[in-house]
């Protein structure tokens, strides 16, 4: 399972590439994350309405004359079309789906297959380092990713095959709910801010950057306001995965008290990342579904929330 070395294709997930010779800056005002930051290293990000609600997540990443960004791959051409509309105003800038010039790979405990690849990837969390054409990301807790052209799929999978078994998408995604990293999927798309999945607390929002799209509203909260709702990790037991969306419910509200936000199969139960209302988690009573449906049990994330140490970035 997740604690186990493994190597996973990430094809739950596509690639958007917006390229070109102003390609930072039109990014700099559509993103929570700061791209200046970005030489040598990769980072987790939002894009949102000016309402400040989460259109899609990501992990963003230079590469070549532009910036790759990693997202779930129902929102690719969503967010490629609305992109577009802004871009026209941008003309050193090229928006495309590079979803099938791509291929990913995560790897858990995977050092010394990268290695075997020319890849000495360091352990800060989002580093990047590019060798031959291959590309790693470090992860916030250990893991990386692989990316490689995808005419040199075949050969980097059995590279990676020679040293580490493959395991099943479910592995991956069980490591991300114990890291504690949300993610934006068509069917949440618009429900949450940032703050809401704590994006803030994996710097993936920058404070000080400067006017993004919703930066208002995401900002005024950090500040001023008073999260209501917010991410927690829970388990339960139930045969299904509940999908991202399904609502959680408490017999002592009237209404939903929260959404799953990503969810996968553990040994003997289900591990879920479900942003919930936290008057709701304090009085601990959560359904899955309606307040008859399975019950759910807090366990902790790996991090904690710090607005001082979170408004620096």
């Amino acid at each position: 399972m997740a604690e186990s070395a493994f190597f996973c294709p990430l094809t739950h997930e596509g690639v958007l590439a917006v390229r070109g010779t102003d390609a930072g800056t039109f990014l700099q005002g559509q993103l929570t994350c700061n791209i200046q930051y970005l030489t040598g290293h990769a980072s987790l990000g939002a894009r949102c309405t000016p309402k400040g609600r989460m259109q899609s997540s990501f992990r963003i990443l230079p590469q070549g004359d532009g910036f790759l960004l990693a997202l779930a791959a129902e929102l690719v051409e969503p967010q490629l079309a609305d992109l577009k509309k802004y871009a026209v105003f941008s003309r050193g800038t090229r928006l495309a789906d590079e979803s099938a010039q791509w291929a990913r790979f995560g790897l858990q405990g995977g050092d010394a297959a990268l290695r075997a690849l020319g890849l000495d990837l360091p352990a800060e969390a989002n580093a990047l380092l590019e060798a031959d054409g291959l590309l790693a990301v470090r992860l916030s807790d250990g893991r990386a990713e692989l990316w490689a052209p995808a005419e040199r799929a075949s050969s980097v999978r059995a590279s990676l095959a020679a040293q580490l078994p493959e395991a099943p998408l479910n592995d991956w995604l069980l490591a991300q709910v114990r890291a504690g990293i949300g993610q934006v999927f068509g069917a949440t798309r618009e429900l949450f801010i940032p703050q809401m999945i704590n994006l803030q607390a994996l710097d993936g929002v920058s404070f000080r950057k400067g006017c993004y799209t919703g930066q208002e509203i995401v900002a005024r909260m950090q500040y001023l306001g008073r999260l209501k709702r917010r991410m927690h990790r829970l388990a339960l037991s139930v045969e299904a995965l509940p999908e991202p969306g399904t609502e959680l419910f408490s017999p002592v509200h009237g209404s939903s008290v929260g959404e799953v936000v990503l969810a996968a199969r553990a040994v003997g139960q289900v591990e879920v990342l479900a942003v919930v209302q936290e008057d709701a988690l304090g009085d601990g009573r959560l359904h899955l579904g309606d307040v008859q449906g399975p019950a759910l049990q807090p366990l902790d994330l790996p991090y904690g929330l710090d607005s001082a140490r979170e408004i620096q970035r």
